[in-house]
């Protein structure tokens, strides 16, 4: 694939998001109480695009990835990438890297300590390289994510593995250096580990077969992306994943799918609001649970076009009962959401967080917009009030975060919200979609005098 003869400058910084420093120097203020409308374009998947670079680590050419969202997080990968010796250039939603040359098999230890997502590439550095040294991984503080299956299914692979002093050291031994296919069971589906030992089978001699494997949109769009540069992967979207090694993969030019997660905020910005808008690009496919429990929740929605949803606002917003699970499940990532959503619906809801255990830091904090949410191990108990109020808040993760921004833009008066790094991380500008849908929300920078939320954890 020729990119036009367009050099890509190993110097070149990613996309624009907010730096760390900015957004932890920014706050959020939200004037809550009015309705939204219009029209909204969802950003291309975050899960999707920081794999999917990742992935560009396999092929020995160029890779065009379209509609890539402009995150905090996808900025931290390309920084990774590049210091593994990958050139990178964006221009708007599309990212060519070229990695002909891996010029050190090391990631860097400050980045992939501060992004979970950049330590799925030991599979594809392991697979192209033979060797790979990764720091073990950072991200939300939503609870353990353990390495141990990434590591297990390597070594299945032959892979030799020792983590020593916070760094997972990695090679092949053997003249050719090169990965064996292998049957492999996951104890549990992890979506990084399906994606790391996925990446890793497509270029290892023989065939590869993940068992219990995740079954994510965004690992069926990993598989795509790799098959359409040459990989023989089948099953993906299954509990059971084959791939057959190739020598070598080819150039691809590829556009990520939209973000779920975005979608079912937005959605839920709407409900929450009590008003109309339309959406797209989406995939319903991958918003079944999510749709289902807004229907039970009392919210029409309606499927304009095949890629375009519209909700329409609900006269009574009625509790019901959530419980997170692997995919096809209720997503955990929308779990902080519908939270804040059912804090106002009529009645009493349950939310049974499973996936992670330390995911329910955000109950305290819509509390303090007056919500109703008493916590009890993984279980929160929500009962309805009839109005939020607004008072300053601190996002704790990504997902909360945005649960807070939802929050605000419904209760009475002004919410301010501190911790605007973890919601760009995952992100696309989201005050500025709701700005153009209406809502009275500002980004702005702290005055000295203004005294940082602090929360004990």
């Amino acid at each position: 694939m020729s990119l036009g003869g367009r050099l890509i400058n190993t110097n070149t910084s990613l996309p624009d998001a907010k730096s760390s420093s900015e957004a932890d120097s920014s706050v959020l203020q939200i004037w809550g109480g009015h309705r939204l409308r219009g029209h909204v374009k969802i950003s291309g998947a975050k899960n999707s695009a920081l794999v999917i670079m990742a992935g560009a680590l396999l092929c020995s050419g160029d890779c065009r990835i379209r509609n890539v969202p402009l995150l905090a997080d996808v900025k931290r990968m390309g920084q990774v990438l590049s210091a593994l010796g990958l050139r990178l250039e964006q221009h708007d939603d599309i990212l060519d890297i070229n990695a002909s040359e891996i010029t050190t098999s090391k990631a860097p230890y400050e980045l992939v300590t501060q992004l979970r997502a950049s330590f799925f590439a030991i599979g594809a550095i392991l697979a192209r390289l033979g060797v790979a040294q990764m720091p073990l991984p950072g991200g939300c503080a939503i609870g353990a994510r353990p390495v141990d299956l990434h590591v297990r299914g390597l070594q299945a692979m032959g892979a030799e593995v020792q983590i020593e002093h916070g760094i997972c050291n990695a090679y092949v031994p053997g003249s050719n250096a090169r990965l064996k296919g292998a049957k492999i069971y996951l104890d549990s589906p992890s979506v990084g580990a399906t994606e790391t030992l996925m990446m890793a089978a497509t270029l290892a001699s023989g065939e590869t077969t993940l068992e219990n494997a995740a079954r994510e949109p965004e690992v069926v769009d990993l598989a795509n992306f790799c098959n359409a540069m040459g990989a023989k992967i089948q099953g993906a979207g299954t509990s059971t994943i084959t791939v057959v090694g190739v020598p070598k993969l080819h150039s691809v030019d590829y556009s990520i799918i939209p973000d779920r997660i975005e979608t079912g905020t937005l959605l839920v910005a709407g409900a929450i609001t009590r008003s109309e808008i339309t959406l797209s690009p989406v995939i319903p496919e991958h918003l079944i649970p999510v749709l289902a429990k807004l229907r039970d929740i009392g919210v029409s929605i309606i499927e304009e076009a095949p890629d375009c949803l519209r909700i329409l606002p609900a006269q009574t917003l009625r509790a019901t009962d959530i419980e997170t699970l692997p995919h096809p499940g209720f997503p955990t990532d929308m779990q902080a959401l519908f939270m804040a959503l059912l804090t106002v619906a009529e009645g009493d809801s349950i939310i049974n967080e499973s996936v992670f255990e330390n995911r329910l830091r955000h109950a305290s904090e819509l509390n303090r917009l007056g919500a109703d949410i008493r916590v009890k191990g993984n279980a929160a108990f929500v009962r309805g009030v009839p109005m939020l109020s607004g008072a300053p808040v601190l996002g704790t993760d990504l997902r909360a975060s945005a649960a807070l921004v939802l929050a605000g833009l419904a209760a009475e008066g002004k919410t301010t919200i501190q911790g605007l790094h973890h919601l760009d991380r995952g992100y696309d500008r989201l005050d500025l979609k709701l700005q153009q849908l209406g809502a009275k929300i500002l980004r702005v920078n702290e005055t000295p005098t203004d005294a940082p939320i602090t929360r004990n954890s």
